[in-house]
Parts: structure tokens; sequence; C-alpha cells
């Protein structure tokens, strides 16, 4: 956070409406709901079918170990002498006979399938005997029959049904045997004599039906669970809407007290941008951020103290008029405060037009590192307010500012002063004193240091010793040092040249010209050098 930064509260989002997620859910549990009967209804479905495929295979199975028990151990047991038991097709017609192998399968047919036709048997081909009352193929069943002839003797097997009805039919193969094959080709009621051995006669038709619920009571367990789940859902319904209806009174009085948080968070944000401008900006982190507590409390430090003073201030402002005078003031301190910020400095006060500002607190970097970014603000300061005073006199400001500025380094109590009720953060000591009375022997234009400052940076700074001085408040005699430039910038730093008198308004800074302009600028100085010599008569030599 910086200064011009303010302090902003951000209001919490309002709260997402409930009537959508409710409306949501319902429709969730609803499609959940209706989706359980038609899970139900088709796992059932799957189940009938199955069932009544193992039915038919295990009738069909059954009645074919019969047919062949019959054959083996009845049929081929039977005597061929006179008066034994005889095995013929018509022996409803004959008394003392047992039918054969087939007519006993046709006669199984009205045994085996009752009247409610939910089992049916058939053992049926095209080509009966004359006597016999010839079947009425389906498409299934012609269908069946050509492809036990041409192909596969296996079983064939077809699932059909409606909603509420599966059916199962299972259809196998009527395989001609010898006795068979004998029998057919020779009896004069047999249709067809050229059988084989292995021929496919006809079909062993087997159908199963089954309604999946003759009523919708046939599934109590499974309708007192759905029962039980729509009074459940139902239930939690009722109590969503209700914690819908909560949520969305309670989002009302959020979005008032949104509303309400705007306003005073516009409001605070305004204040805190008014007071960063009374306060320095480490200062005003400080407060914000909880480092420091708004009451009198104070610490004794370390620090680098700044003083800085417009020379003959008090002549400039009778020269100007009070707007030229305000506007040329709050242009220099706005300045000097910028360049104070860059280099970490705490801009303590403004007393008219002197500026007091001190290093170490509430940010340090050392002792050493105090002092020098002190050294390098003022170095910089004075600079900046040649480029100004350039500027200044081509507005017409005929003698700008010349501003003496000293720095001394010690301990000084530094806090909050003051009164229960009102405070300033602020330094005090014969430290800050020392600073103030080095920028009254200060040349304009120029900085002046302690010993204790100059013994920190002595190896940034090119500085001369004063003759040793005796101060107003400290005891001890004072060697002031004369900042005359910075280690290394004799041959590298940009050298600006200034010279103001009447008739002269020479300003020159060599790192800002470029190669065209410097040329240009040493056409000028040249013919301004020969037009002096020959009006005043100056020798060149």
């Amino acid at each position: 956070m910086s200064a011009a930064d303010p302090l902003t509260l951000v209001p919490a989002p309002p709260a997402p409406r409930g009537r959508t997620g409710i409306g949501r859910a319902t429709l969730g549990l609803l499609l959940l709901l209706a989706g359980l009967p038609v899970a139900a209804y088709f796992d059932l479905r799957g189940l009938t079918e199955r069932s009544l495929a193992a039915q038919a295979e295990e009738l069909g199975t059954a009645i074919g170990k019969f047919r062949s028990y019959y054959s083996a151990n009845v049929v081929g047991r039977l005597g061929t002498g006179p008066g034994a038991t005889k095995a013929v097709h018509n022996f409803h017609d004959l008394e003392g006979t047992i039918p054969v192998p087939a007519t006993l399968s046709l006669d199984l047919m009205g045994l085996l399938s009752p009247e409610d036709g939910s089992v049916q048997y058939r053992f049926i081909s095209d080509h009966p005997f004359a006597n016999r009352q010839a079947h009425d193929f389906n498409a299934f069943e012609r269908d069946a029959l050509a492809t036990l002839r041409q192909r596969s003797r296996d079983p064939i097997v077809e699932v059909s049904g409606s909603l509420f009805d599966r059916q199962v039919r299972r259809i196998t193969p009527i395989v001609m045997g010898s006795q068979c094959v004998s029998c057919h080709n020779s009896h004069e009621l047999s249709t067809k004599r050229d059988w084989k051995v292995g021929d496919v006669r006809g079909i062993e038709e087997i159908v199963v039906h089954r309604f999946i619920g003759r009523s919708p009571f046939a599934f109590k367990a499974l309708l007192v669970y759905f029962a039980c789940a729509a009074t459940a859902g139902w239930l939690f319904l009722r109590r969503q809407r209700r914690q819908a209806r909560i949520i969305e009174a309670f989002n009302e009085q959020l979005g008032l007290a949104n509303g309400q948080l705007g306003q005073a968070n516009a409001f605070l944000g305004g204040l805190s941008s008014k007071l960063s401008k009374y306060l320095s900006p480490q200062l005003y982190r400080s407060l914000f951020s909880g480092e420091k507590d708004a009451k009198v409390a104070t610490e004794r430090k370390k620090l680098t103290i700044f003083f800085s003073d417009i020379v003959d201030f008090t002549p400039t402002t009778e020269r100007l008029q009070p707007e030229e005078l305000t506007s040329l003031l709050n242009e220099y301190l706005t300045e000097m405060s910028a360049i104070a910020a860059r280099h970490g400095g705490t801009v303590d006060k403004f007393i008219g037009d002197a500026i007091v500002i001190f290093f170490g607190d509430t940010e340090t970097k050392g002792a050493a590192g105090d002092a020098t970014a002190c050294l390098l603000m003022a170095v910089e300061m004075q600079r900046r307010l040649e480029a100004l005073n350039a500027s200044w006199r081509g507005r017409g400001i005929e003698k700008p500012f010349r501003a003496r500025m000293g720095i001394n380094t010690g301990y000084c109590d530094v806090g909050n002063f003051g009164s229960e009720d009102r405070i300033e953060y602020t330094i005090i000591g014969a430290e800050a004193n020392l600073a103030a009375r080095l920028q009254t022997a200060c040349e304009p234009g120029g900085i002046l240091l302690s010993y204790e400052t100059y013994a920190l940076v002595r190896d940034i700074v090119l500085a001369r010793p004063l003759e040793p001085m005796q101060v107003k408040g400290v005891s001890r005699t004072i060697v002031p040092y004369a900042v005359e430039g910075l280690v290394g910038e004799a041959g590298q730093r940009a050298q600006v040249v200034s010279e103001h008198a009447t008739g002269l308004d020479l300003f020159v800074d060599t790192g800002v010209l470029g190669a065209a302009d410097a040329a240009r600028a040493v056409t000028a100085l040249r013919q301004a050098l020969i037009a002096l010599e020959t009006r005043h008569g100056i020798d060149p030599a």
C-alpha cells in the first residue's frame, strides 16, 4: 500500500439465489424417482426372459429323455410272438396296443398345453401321415425348419412380447432314426417314402409365455419402496423450499448490507485518500497495516536527519504575487517530496519553505545505508533545483530558489508526541537541532555534513572539511564537511553549467544534450564568446 493508495474495503459478493438451485434439485430428484421403475422393469424383463428360456430348455430336455426312455425300454422290449402287445401309430383304434414314440409325442401336445396358454408343446412335420391333420406353419416355424435341414441342428430360440408380457419359443429338430425310416418309407399312409437316416422330419417346438405382472400389486415390495422413496423425496423438497425461502430473505438482507458497505467503502476510500496527503508514505503504511498505533509513545533510534531551507525566501516573496508564490512553492515541495520518497526518506514536516526529512524510521537500511540514501537524495535535490530554476526563468521568474541543506546522524527520540487528543509523529533531540544549524551555515546551493554522517559515507562522497564551529545547544566543537561531489563522477557524471546575471542566463546539462543539440550549443557558445570579446575588448589569450 502506498500513500496514493486509499484504504479499500471490498464488500462480500451477494450470495447466489436459492430458487434456481432448488428447481434443479427438484428436477433431478423427479428424474431419479422416474428412473427407478424403468430400471426395475428392464431388470425384471431380462430376468423373465432368462427364466422362460431355461424353462423351455428344461421342458424340451425332459420330453426328449422321456421319449428316448419310452422307445428303448417300453417299445424296444415288446415281444414279437402271437398275442404280444404291439406299438402302432393308431393305438386308439386297436385294443391291446401302445403308441409308437412319435404318436406319444403327438398326444403330449394336448397334455402339455394348458388352457391359459402359458406353455405350448408342438410335435409337427410338413409331411404328416395321410390320416393326420396338417399343421399350419407360421413364418418362424418355416424358417426354423429350413435352417435345421440345411445348416445347423442346434436349437433355435426366439424371444418376443409386449410391454407387460414375454414369450420364448424354442425349436429343436426331429431326426429320423433307422426304425422311423423303415416305418415311414413302407407305411401306406406315409406321404413321403424316400426318407434317410439323419433326415429332419419335422420340429419339436416349446412355447413358454408369461406376464411380467398381471396386476400392479404383483410387485408389492417394489411399490412399497417407490412409495417410501417418493415420500422421502417430497419431504426433502419441502425442506429445501423452506430453506430456499430463508436463503432468499437472507440474500435480501445481505443485499441491503452490501449497499451500505459500498457506501461506507466509498466514504472510507475518500477519507484514506485525504489522510494520505497529510502523512508520509511510511507512516501511512504503518498505521493502516497495524504496525503502529495512534497513541502517545516514542522510542530512541539512530537516524540521519536532513534540513533544507530556501535562501532569501522572504525577499523573494515580496517580489512575487501570492498566486505565483503559492504555485512556485508547491511545485518545489512536490518535486522535493517525490525525490525523498524514491530514496526512502520520511518527510517529517514542511515549515514554510523549509523541509525536514529523516531516515531510519519507520524503515531502515542500517546506519550507513540510511546516511547514504540521505546524501544521494540531497545531491539529486540540488540538481533537480537547478533544472527547475532554468524552467522558472523561462516563465519570467527573475530570481528563483536556491537551497541550503544540512545533514547529521545521531540518536533521536522518534514517535507520537502530543496529548491523548491530538498527536504528531515527529523527532526531537540535539542531533535534529544540529542538522538545522548545519543547514543555516551552508552556502546557497550547497550541502553540509556533520562528521558523524561523513564518516558513514566517506567512500562515496568528495567533501572538504571547513573551519570548526560552535553550535548553540551542542557542547562539542563541530567540524562540518562541504559536499563537492560524488566519488567517480569527476569524468563520468553529466556536468551541469549554470550561471545567471543581468543579461546572462546560461544553463547547460551535458547529460541531457544529444550529439546534434550539443553541436548547436557549442556553435552558440562560440558565437557568444566572440561577441563578448569584441564588445568588451577582452583578449582571447
